[in-house]
């Protein structure tokens, strides 16, 4: 299993991604918006679901090339901490607009709930994100990858699904306040991207030990 120091440090980057306001969270709003709290819960969990296939995606795909290419790891580490350093300079370089709850006819929660795992699992950015971001606190010294893998997937995916359900249950407040402020949304985007390049930069330097 990761150290405490590694879990922390995850916990800190992945509190940073789930705080700024992503496709994923304006959707939870918007369910909540128009569909009431109960709709704005079961999108949360849909999209948590969802996020578990990306979570089993890396940690089996990630072994099935360890075990067959075992300096793939050390490629995957110097790729991923490219990606995020060019995901953080993006995030904090680019200007953002249109940030607005979209607004979204009601509809059944089964639905709802669906629509919610296919909104996480069909975005390849999610995939690409995970595959980046997860193997960069795996220590193969430490056990098996996948073990490790599942549990970081899950500490981000619990520590996602607190914040999307906190999203659903203050929908009122939470939509007046991505829609009142593009300097927040600017703040936390920035933010977010000066962990990742941070991250990326650390990741990089370790790898060329």
């Amino acid at each position: 299993m990761p150290s405490l120091e590694t879990a922390l440090l995850f916990l800190g980057a992945a509190l940073a991604l789930n705080l700024t306001p992503g496709p994923d969270m304006l959707y939870i709003a918007a369910r909540s918006v128009s569909g009431g709290r109960a709709a704005g819960v079961v999108s949360a969990l849909g999209v948590s679901v969802g996020l578990l296939f990306h979570v089993a995606a890396v940690a089996f795909g990630l072994a099935a090339l360890l075990a067959a290419v075992p300096v793939a790891y050390d490629l995957i580490r110097i790729v991923g901490a490219i990606y995020l350093l060019a995901l953080g300079l993006d995030l904090l370089l680019r200007p953002r607009h249109g940030n607005d709850v979209p607004s979204l006819p009601p509809s059944r929660l089964r639905r709802i709930f669906a629509q919610g795992v296919a909104t996480n699992v069909l975005n390849p950015k999610v995939a690409l994100f995970f595959l980046a971001f997860l193997p960069q606190f795996v220590d193969i010294t430490a056990g098996p990858p996948i073990p490790q893998i599942v549990f970081l997937g899950l500490l981000f995916n619990v520590q996602g699904t607190l914040v999307n359900l906190g999203v659903a249950l203050l929908a009122s407040r939470t939509t007046v306040w991505l829609r009142g402020s593009e300097q927040r949304i600017s703040v936390l985007r920035r933010l977010t991207g000066a962990v990742f390049v941070a991250l990326g930069a650390r990741l990089a330097m370790a790898s060329n030990r």
